[in-house]
């Protein structure tokens, strides 16, 4: 089953005083860390809701791969509303949905595999006896979810449904670590201190130069939902001769037609992928999965080595 993710981050970070999305934990942002997160994990569809400095942090996460939505009404609606436009977006893209907000940072890639690994149709991680983020939901209860009241925000809807919440054993604490002030904030940045160095893997295709990465898949996957090569690129706030600019140098390096542009009509011009870049989709997909398990494994087996070592070297 194919898993995509929902986050929000249209809210205006009233409670912080500063813009939570891109204060930093380590060396990148909040943003950045829960989409990389998500990435290590094997989510390939990414959709971010956002709102408040929507420009700001649509350009700081450009070239991430992500699909932005906006929240036009974020100062006067709930974070439900954004759930809404992102479930919305989503619910015919994928079988299941794992929902987070974007201040809950510092869940790990093994808590999202555990929650892909469950069957269940809702689930939510439980750490210590209390539930957490991110919340997976399968794609059949979407349309209940955007058609209930929204009395109590997603918590109410969610409770509304004909479905129990499976819970899903971690010992992740870091699905319960929200940013909602400064004090949760600094609480963040000494809990991230103690985490673990984990492996990242990014695939990429090159001749000379590099050619196709996840950020080009992204594209063409979008290209493929919208019709439209200019509507792809703004969803992933990239400029528009950019876009095409990575098309045609894809199209060289491979020597074949990926895109193809039908002029006028009632419509305007419409895009779409050759099978040849359907099937280039699904192979990079597939390569991307497999090398992350393989780097996880190999990863694993050396950090091993490593503790070995240095306990021999301490005697």
């Amino acid at each position: 089953m194919q898993t995509g993710a929902v986050i929000t981050a249209a809210g205006m970070s009233s409670r912080m005083g500063d813009f939570k999305p891109m204060l930093n934990i380590g060396s990148i942002s909040i943003a950045q860390r829960v989409v990389a997160t998500l990435r290590q994990a094997g989510v390939s569809k990414i959709v971010m809701v956002t709102g408040y400095q929507a420009l700001l942090l649509e350009r700081h996460l450009a070239g991430n791969g992500i699909v932005f939505l906006r929240n036009e009404q974020y100062a006067t609606t709930q974070m439900f509303d954004s759930v809404r436009i992102g479930l919305n977006y989503i619910k015919d893209k994928c079988d299941r949905v794992l929902f987070t907000p974007v201040d809950i940072p510092l869940f790990t890639a093994d808590t999202v595999r555990a929650m892909m690994a469950c069957e269940a149709d809702l689930a939510c991680p439980v750490c210590n006896g209390e539930t957490g983020h991110p919340i997976l939901i399968s794609c059949s209860l979407i349309d209940s979810l955007l058609n209930d009241s929204g009395e109590n925000g997603l918590h109410g809807a969610l409770s509304r449904l004909s479905v129990p919440m499976t819970q899903i054993p971690v010992e992740d604490a870091g699905v319960l670590h929200d940013a909602d002030t400064p004090e949760d904030y600094q609480e963040l940045l000494k809990f991230h201190n103690q985490q673990l160095i984990r492996p990242v893997v990014h695939l990429s295709f090159a001749r000379e130069t590099e050619f196709f990465d996840e950020n080009i898949a992204t594209l063409l996957t979008l290209v493929e939902e919208t019709h439209s090569v200019r509507s792809a690129c703004q969803r992933m706030q990239i400029s528009y001769s950019s876009g095409w600019n990575a098309l045609r140098r894809l199209e060289g390096q491979l020597g074949m037609p990926l895109v193809h542009r039908t002029q006028g009509g009632a419509h305007g011009s419409r895009s779409e992928l050759t099978e040849n870049a359907r099937k280039l989709l699904r192979y990079y997909e597939q390569l991307s999965d497999t090398l992350r398990r393989q780097a996880e494994d190999l990863f694993e087996v050396m950090a091993d080595q490593f503790q070995a070592d240095d306990t021999d070297s301490s005697h």
